[in-house]
């Protein structure tokens, strides 16, 4: 009922798009793309329904995906099952292929790719994938190499249907993210701030969000001691170095004396500021709108944020619902990331990914190598990032390269090369 206000909203104030358009405007938007037929088939169920069960992709059978993904052992192994198979070797010491670090990354780059490419949870593929730069992890510092695997299968993916509290604490206290931003080797009298800073303005509250540099420095004493622990890689709070003076931040006080208790207090109250809905909300409507995001739109999707605890997937449908997000205006106004890119010209002509690693490369390439966002910022959303000279010819390469059935890795039934290439390398074809 609220999406067909909303459309009905639409065609009153706002310019109307046809029901192929909306078709089209959801797999562009809410998926990777469409494959051959997939437009009649979202028109044939209804784009409502089908909206409706991609907002709860755990109602959704992908026994295909799920079979792809069973040959690539490290995806199931845990952190400390890595580490001690991945483990630094001597210099010089002689390392089979199949226990070198690297091939850590080129598994978990295969599974996005298949994932994102063959999923029939399509959305649940383009959350994580906002979520995974929202919360970014650099995969090349060090040991994170081998914590990045549990982060998403037991960190990101889990929450992002949950409420944004739960997902929050859970990267808070996941090994990946406190070695990444320097958490772990925080404690009284040398404190860290890097994590204190990229949560609340990265994370929760947002860059305007109305903190200090002082509230920077009292999260990172809050925030003390929470660490790893070896040899299993596991979260720990190690109370004999935390600080355990008064602080106060964002006006909140704690008496001296207190542990871990202090960091999850602040989580829970970062996770329900207005501000933080804010922000929460701005990013959303900048990824499914626009990359200037109309103000009202985040406006509403904010009050759904607060008023439902941070109910992500509620959250989400409000983006969904806006009249904002079916209006004409903005029908194909945002330029693909390399990765969809990339992702919607393989299901644009039905292809079949054989071997994930050569696209990975290409997406490098292009410039978003998947895990290898070395700031906490994660990869741009906006097309200012990707609209080089540089990064276009990339990808006019790689759609040759998908026309003429020449990409390694890539199987597809190209019956027009040419055509397809156009079609493929067409300004349209870079926007969503």
């Amino acid at each position: 009922m609220k999406r067909f206000l909303a459309l009905l909203l639409t065609c009153t104030f706002f310019g109307a798009i046809t029901e192929r358009e909306r078709a089209q405007h959801a797999l562009d938007r809410l998926a990777f793309g469409g494959k051959p037929g997939d437009v009649e088939m979202v028109m044939r169920i209804g784009v409502d329904r089908w909206i409706e069960q991609q907002l709860h992709p755990e109602r959704i059978p992908d026994r295909a995906v799920d079979a792809q993904l069973a040959r690539y052992e490290t995806l199931s192994m845990s952190s400390a099952q890595i580490a001690a198979q991945f483990k630094r070797r001597a210099k010089g010491e002689e390392v089979a292929p199949e226990n070198r670090p690297r091939r850590l990354i080129a598994e978990l780059s295969a599974q996005r790719l298949i994932r994102a490419t063959d999923s029939e949870r399509q959305l649940n593929e383009v959350m994580a994938d906002f979520w995974l730069n929202h919360f970014n992890v650099f995969a090349q510092k060090g040991l994170d190499r081998v914590l990045l695997t549990s982060y998403e299968r037991d960190v990101i993916r889990p929450h992002m249907w949950g409420k944004f509290e739960e997902l929050l604490l859970a990267t808070a206290k996941s090994p990946a993210m406190l070695f990444y931003l320097d958490n772990a080797r925080s404690r009284a009298g040398a404190i860290n701030e890097n994590y204190a800073r990229e949560i609340m303005e990265l994370h929760t509250l947002g860059v305007d969000g109305g903190y200090s540099q002082k509230d920077v420095t009292e999260l990172a004493r809050v925030f003390t001691g929470w660490s790893i622990v070896r040899p299993n890689k596991g979260f720990v709070f190690r109370p004999f170095v935390h600080d355990r003076g008064e602080k106060t931040v964002l006006g909140i006080h704690f008496r001296a004396g207190g542990g871990m208790e202090e960091g999850e207090r602040m989580i829970h109250v970062l996770a329900h500021q207005p501000a933080t809905a804010h922000h929460i909300a701005y990013k959303l409507c900048q990824r499914f709108i626009a990359d200037e995001p109309p103000p009202f739109a985040v406006d509403r999707v904010a009050k759904v944020f607060l008023s439902t605890d941070g109910d992500l997937r509620r959250t989400v449908q409000a983006v969904i619902d806006s009249p904002e997000f079916w209006d004409a205006k903005y029908y194909r106004n945002k330029m693909k990331t390399p990765f969809e890119f990339a992702v919607s010209a393989i299901r644009a002509v039905g292809g079949c990914v054989d071997d994930p690693i050569p696209v990975a490369r290409q997406l490098q390439q292009m410039g978003e190598g998947l895990y290898l966002a070395q700031p906490p910022t994660g990869y741009s959303d906006t097309a200012q990032s990707w609209s080089g000279s540089g990064e276009l010819m990339a990808r006019l390469n790689f759609a040759l390269a998908i026309a003429q059935n020449k990409m390694p890795g890539v199987r597809s039934t190209i019956r027009d090369p040419k055509a397809t290439a156009l079609t493929l390398g067409s300004p349209e074809f870079q926007k969503q």
